[in-house]
């Protein structure tokens, strides 16, 4: 074993279960994760079965990184099942929603 490893400046771990919930719209969560020191950002978000976004979702400054962890993601246009990963350029949008549920890993390397 290599204790040091968890001394490095800016190493850093979180169980997402004890990660703070912020639900953003109903049956839809925020788990934050982890913020780097230049705004880069990584979540959690959970979606109830039967849940949608309100409206369009912008990825504004940056791109946007989504790895589908269980169930199946709909970004407006087709289905993604767990498995999939999904890049969204910067000014790209979608308008995500479940009829399963889901949790999603997004990150934002930009911010």
């Amino acid at each position: 074993m290599h204790p040091e490893i968890l001394s490095q400046e800016g190493y850093t771990s979180v169980r997402v279960e004890e990660a703070p919930v912020r639900e953003l719209f109903p049956g839809i969560r925020l788990r934050p994760l982890w913020t780097g020191p230049a705004g880069a950002h990584a979540h959690v978000l959970e979606m109830d079965p039967g849940t949608s976004w309100p409206h369009r979702d912008v990825h504004e400054p940056g791109p946007e990184e989504v790895y589908v962890v269980a169930g199946t993601f709909n970004d407006g246009a087709r289905d993604y099942p767990a498995g999939t990963f999904l890049h969204a350029p910067a000014g790209s949008w979608h308008v995500p929603s479940t009829s399963t549920g889901c949790t999603l890993f997004v990150f934002y390397p930009e911010g």
